[in-house]
């Protein structure tokens, strides 16, 4: 045999073996099928710790061109407002998708926000204690005309809190070696407040209260695995 056909059947043999190692590594198995999807509504608490729902509070709905996007890309939504007893208020939306894969990862408050029109003056990232759990968020500070908007996420996929690309990308194949598409949630909280460190204080103490009200059986769900660092 020839070198020509020598080198032409080894490039065959590596693109056969290409295509079944790709074919074996494909994920498919849901996350969602063998945990069950949570139910949003009951998962997040409605009063708790001295925090309950402003049913009179308006919230900035996404335009219909967004609101088409999340539909999507997300199973449920959530979206509701807290008041304490010294009328502080607390805006939490929550969005869950059964399937992280690349086509329909969750869009972060850094894509969904300018989209609405909001400019971000600020991308720090920090971390809380919430259930003795490291929780690893991004805090956002954002401007729409006059009104400023402090805001605290994180993306739980899998079991595992992300606030980067790069870290939603590494939890996914983590769980894509196991044959698993992860699933999502983001989890948001912000205020209307012109002082920063002020908003991540009170969302702090905020998401410190929910951690503690959030049935034990679904925290992993919310706020990531417990995880020894």
């Amino acid at each position: 045999m020839s070198a020509l056909r020598l080198r032409a059947a080894f490039v065959m043999v590596l693109m056969v073996c290409a295509s079944a190692l790709a074919h074996w590594m494909t994920p498919t198995v849901h996350m969602s099928d063998t945990l069950g999807k949570p139910d949003l509504e009951t998962l997040f608490p409605k009063e708790f710790n001295g925090w309950r729902l402003d049913a009179r509070a308006a919230m900035v709905l996404p335009s219909p061109e967004t609101q088409a996007l999340l539909d999507s890309i997300y199973n449920q939504t959530l979206t509701r407002t807290y008041i304490n007893a010294a009328g502080y208020r607390i805006m939490l939306s929550v969005a869950y998708g059964g399937d992280q894969s690349d086509g329909t990862r969750a869009h972060v408050p850094e894509v969904c926000y300018p989209a609405q029109g909001f400019q971000i003056t600020a991308n720090t990232s920090g971390r809380l204690v919430l259930d003795g759990r490291r929780v690893a968020v991004r805090h956002l500070m954002t401007k729409y005309g006059a009104r400023d908007e402090p805001i605290t996420y994180w993306l739980v996929v899998g079991d595992r809190v992300t606030v980067s690309r790069t870290d939603q990308k590494l939890a996914q194949f983590r769980l894509g070696l196991k044959g698993l598409i992860p699933d999502g949630m983001l989890v948001r909280v912000s205020s209307i407040d012109s002082n920063s460190a002020r908003g991540y204080e009170q969302q702090a103490m905020f998401l410190a209260d929910l951690a503690a009200a959030v049935p034990p059986s679904g925290r992993d769900r919310v706020f990531g695995a417990l995880i020894d660092e």
